[in-house]
């Protein structure tokens, strides 16, 4: 019997070979426009939103949305609210502490920045009503192509349906299909540069736009809200 697992992993390293190589070759303005705008897009959805708790990281490197994404996030919440980030843990699972600003940021494995402040536990997730994950790219099914370690694929299982999960991008990073394996999870929305945010259709659960006052209601600040 052909291994197809085996096949669909082989398939994602090439895939993130080729996003990783494309994000490199990216000039330092090109990153830095882009990350604005992906900011400006998730600033907006934050504001309509306005979750009491929510979840974001931490981008290093060529990763969409810029170093300073969560001190962008954090000043956007209402008064009161948490914004989580994640700290791996030694199983490559995400615990999670509340951002307390960037000097509170201690170097961390893979690469990642995390709080050092108390551990929330990894459930602290599960009460989050909006979940910013990084991603190299996204289909239109919603299925998320990571670094391999599997964190949030464990951490998306613990999102409840209510939940809206994000993920920004750079322009060309959402596509068609990518190889998946029984354990990864769908996200609902992406954020790009160009085309600000995009709810997926296809995603498991994903609840179309609500208007002004009720549920759910992705909004961009230039007003770019699109299906698929």
């Amino acid at each position: 019997m052909p291994d197809f697992s085996h096949e669909a992993e082989a398939a994602k390293r090439d895939v993130r070979a080729a996003v990783l190589t494309a994000r490199r070759a990216l000039t330092a303005p090109t990153r830095a426009e882009a990350a604005g705008r992906v900011q400006a897009e998730l600033v907006a959805l934050v504001r309509r939103l306005r979750p009491r708790r929510m979840t974001a990281y931490v981008p290093v490197g060529s990763e969409p949305g810029g170093p300073d994404l969560p001190a962008v996030l954090h000043a956007a919440l209402p008064p009161g609210a948490e914004l989580l980030l994640p700290v791996l843990c030694a199983d490559l699972d995400l615990d999670w502490a509340a951002w307390a600003g960037a000097d509170a940021l201690v170097a961390a494995g893979r690469g990642m920045r995390e709080p050092a402040g108390p551990r929330l536990g990894r459930d602290a997730v599960a009460t989050a009503e909006l979940v910013v994950v990084p991603a190299l790219a996204v289909d239109r099914r919603g299925l998320r192509l990571g670094r391999g370690g599997g964190s949030y694929d464990r951490a998306l299982a613990r999102v409840p349906a209510t939940a809206l999960t994000v993920v920004p991008l750079h322009d060309g990073e959402l596509v068609g299909s990518l190889p998946a394996e029984p354990h990864d999870r769908p996200v609902r929305a992406v954020v790009t540069p160009a085309d600000g945010l995009r709810t997926l259709d296809a995603a498991p659960g994903t609840r179309r736009v609500a208007p002004a006052g009720g549920g759910v209601a992705p909004h961009t600040s230039a007003g770019r809200i699109r299906g698929r």
